[in-house]
């Protein structure tokens, strides 16, 4: 029965390979050049003085170097072309050039102080460009200062950017949200490749796991021309950890202890990288007990995650390549109500297991005025759900140690429910020529995916996806602004169990146009459409979903949705005060919702899938101030608000509370101790009570939030240590986005996270 999806399948994916390679042969006809060495000095504006250990990137071929006590610097084996060059040091103003290879002369490389932080290259953009260069607005956080501020997991740190919150359960769960939007309408992207791991399900999070990821980057907004289908939403872009620069190496462990959960994290990694070859390793493990709220434990939010990552790259003359495995491993207890009462870190049943295989490669080849991006990805989902019916029964009496350890003893439990997803999708894109103002892409991009089951239950039935998409960007420079804009047209194809077949097409397209009204002084809009088809869950499935008490039954008859998005941003940026606004409003037609029908099947309430016009508005708003001489202190604040209702006046579910954070920060840097910090923060969430047809109101509530870092040489190595609290008032609420609060059950407590890293 199989046999035919699968052929087809194979045929699908031959022509779209035919098609990547006659464009490859049709685009590789320039010659590649000798390598060259790109040379300078870095120095101060005023003074003139050479500036040590400034940090001097050329992101377009992942190579840099930090210059000498004299502030002189040297790059070799570089390609010849024109390319982006940023020059970044703690203190000073980043600065970016576009310089041409080879070059007629040594570069000298002013920087003029500054207290704002030091920014970044954005990369989920197509041409990659610093943010205060960009013209769509792009939200990017370290992961380490993520953690700084009080994260546990990634996801949890996530929703410290303002307009992204979490759908969480417990802290083993979490689904990002991007201005209202949340699970296949927000597309995630690791290692440069899109994230596969069936989205819909709630019972599962990212799949990714933070030790390995430097950067998170937030797209908020339809970013279908990018990426096509599932970014109606928006994008959350994890950047993994770089590799080690040019004939360096370094190593770290870490480690952390949560007092809330009595759990533990540890990771432990090593690069090293020589003229042409790089590798790099990372392993990490976390254990979690069930979380505590101020009065009880919530059975069975306890879970263990495995995660390990490697890479292995080459560069030489005018090609790089590199290639990426990450597998993760997680076992989440699906909570059903306070029961239990213990510390224990095995989950009870019912639990899940997810792995998640990512392989990727990324490579790239760089002609005299070109380069050709081609990134290549295959993700292997495997996700199990263990019910108690599925284990034998035992005796009232036995003890609750044995019983776990029986729990988890695989040659006796089989799994009820038992997919796997494995879907392989390629990314092709060519940066033309410059032509006067003109920066141009084409691409195409395109995906084959296969869904499969095994268990003796079944949610959503085999099928398979296969997805084409043909875009073009172009970014127009002119003196006092940018205009960016493009168009791309998709198509979607699913079968289903050989007896259902449908076809999605969307064109769509964006532009954007970003000025800078006075020196200090940024103004962005956006105009831009997206699109997602239904996914599988929303189709064909038939069945019940644990944990989240509900029967479920697909609607084969759903069009696409299709969106419009505008987005307006303004920004101030001084040496001392940063401001932002930003504002969009986002109509949706055909927006897919979940909602129940009044009956039951085995005691279970029936919910169905239906369509509704929809639009959602709202913004953030934020300043930052760090006055002068008091450099060293900082004020942060940040308001967010978004509002989502349906044409027929119901508002739409699982839309995040209004939320204000306030931030007092203290920077501390001497002799002995390297970026040193005390924090104090305050998170008010206020009461949402604009609510789905079966939602309840949710009340507001304040988080106190603190904590103190900084690094320090040990036995001549940099030692990091990170003291952080959250909740500290140990206060009682239920978030709105919570997967638990149809239980009237409490978010976590008070919680201590104490974290060391030691470079090797």
């Amino acid at each position: 029965m199989n046999e035919i999806p699968i052929i087809s399948s194979t045929f699908y994916i031959n022509r779209n390979m035919k098609l990547i390679i006659n464009m490859l042969l049709c685009l590789s006809i320039a010659s590649v050049q000798a390598q060259n060495i790109l040379e300078g000095s870095v120095v101060e504006t005023t003074s003139q003085k050479g500036l040590a250990f400034v940090n001097v990137y050329l992101p377009d071929l992942e190579k840099g170097t930090y210059t000498d006590e004299d502030g002189s610097f040297n790059i070799s084996g570089l390609p010849s072309g024109n390319y982006t060059l940023i020059v970044s040091a703690l203190g000073y103003e980043t600065f970016s050039l576009r310089t041409t290879i080879p070059s007629n002369a040594p570069l000298t490389i002013s920087l003029t102080p500054s207290a704002i932080e030091i920014e970044s290259v954005i990369i989920s953009t197509p041409f990659h460009k610093l943010q205060s260069e960009n013209v769509m607005k792009v939200e990017q956080a370290n992961v380490s200062d993520l953690k700084s501020n009080g994260a546990i997991t990634l996801a949890d740190g996530i929703s410290n950017i303002a307009g992204v919150e979490s759908i969480s359960t417990g802290l083993s769960i979490g689904k990002p949200v991007i201005r209202g939007l949340s699970s296949n309408r927000v597309l995630v992207y690791t290692q440069g490749v899109r994230l596969e791991n069936q989205q819909f399900g709630d019972e599962h999070g990212l799949g990714v796991n933070d030790a390995g990821i430097e950067s998170v980057e937030v797209i908020k907004g339809p970013a279908s021309l990018l990426y096509g289908s599932d970014a109606l939403g928006g994008v959350l872009y994890l950047n993994p950890e770089r590799f080690a620069q040019q004939n360096t190496n370094s190593g770290d462990i870490n480690a952390n202890y949560i007092s809330n959960t009595n759990g533990y994290s540890t990771s432990a990694g090593y690069k090293q990288s020589n003229d042409h070859f790089k590798f790099l390793f990372r392993g990490s493990l976390a254990e979690h007990s069930d979380y505590k709220t101020k009065s009880y434990r919530v059975t069975n939010t306890r879970f263990r995650e495995q995660d390990f990552k490697a890479g292995l790259g080459y560069q030489s003359k005018g090609f790089k390549t590199e290639f990426r495995y990450n597998v993760n491993n997680l076992k989440p207890g699906i909570p059903e109500g306070i029961g239990e009462q213990s510390t224990n870190k095995s989950p009870l049943l019912p639990f899940q297991e997810v792995t998640n295989h990512v392989f990727s490669s990324k490579t790239k080849l760089f002609f005299n005025t070109s380069s050709l991006n081609i990134n290549l990805g295959y993700i292997y989902n495997d996700r199990k759900e263990f019910e108690e019916h599925h284990h034998d029964e035992h005796e009232e009496d036995h003890e609750e140690e044995d019983h776990e350890e029986e729990l988890h003893d695989d040659d006796i439990l089989e799994a009820a429910l038992h997919m796997k997803l494995k879907t392989i999708n390629y990314d092709v894109k060519y940066n033309l020529p410059k032509l006067g103002k003109f920066e141009t892409i084409i691409g195409i991009q395109g995906m084959n995916q296969v869904n499969t089951n095994y268990g003796e239950e079944t949610l959503i039935p085999n099928a398979i996806t296969n997805d084409i998409g043909i875009l073009g960007t172009s970014h127009i420079h002119f003196k006092n602004a940018d205009i960016q804009l493009g168009a791309r047209f998709d198509h979607r194809n699913i079968e289903i169990n050989n007896t259902l077949n449908r076809n999605y097409n969307s064109f769509n397209g964006a532009i954007g146009f970003k000025t800078n009204i006075t020196q200090n002084i940024t103004s962005r809009i956006n105009l831009a459409s997206g699109f997602r088809a239904p996914n599988l869950s929303e189709l064909a499935s038939d069945g019940t979903h644990e944990g989240a008490n509900r029967y479920e039954i697909g609607n084969s008859n759903l069009k696409n949705e299709q969106n419009f998005q505008t987005d307006v941003s303004l920004e101030y940026k001084s040496q001392h005060l940063e401001f932002f606004v930003n504002g969009f409003y986002n109509t949706v037609n055909n927006y897919i919702f979940l909602a129940p029908n009044g009956t039951e099947i085995d005691n279970t309430p029936v919910f169905t899938y239906s369509q509704e016009d929809a639009k959602l508005y709202g913004g953030e708003f934020g300043f930052h101030l760090h006055p002068h001489p008091l450099d060293w202190l900082h004020f942060e604040t940040s308001f967010e608000t978004v509002t989502g209702k349906q044409t027929n006046g119901l508002y739409l579910p699982l839309i995040p509370a209004n939320s204000l954070n306030n931030m007092v920060k203290v920077e501390l840097n001497n002799k002995w101790l390297h970026k040193g910090y005390v924090f104090v923060k305050l998170k008010s969430v206020f009461e949402q009570n604009k609510v789905g047809d079966f939602e309840d109101n949710t009340p507001g509530y304040n988080l106190l939030n603190a904590g103190l870092g900084g690094s320090f040489m040990c036995l001549k190595r940099e030692l990091t240590v990170m003291l952080t609290g959250n909740n500290l008032a140990n206060k009682t609420y239920i978030s709105h986005l919570s997967r638990l609060k149809t239980d009237g059950i409490f978010n976590m407590g008070r919680n201590i996270n104490i974290g060391i890293t030691y470079k090797l």
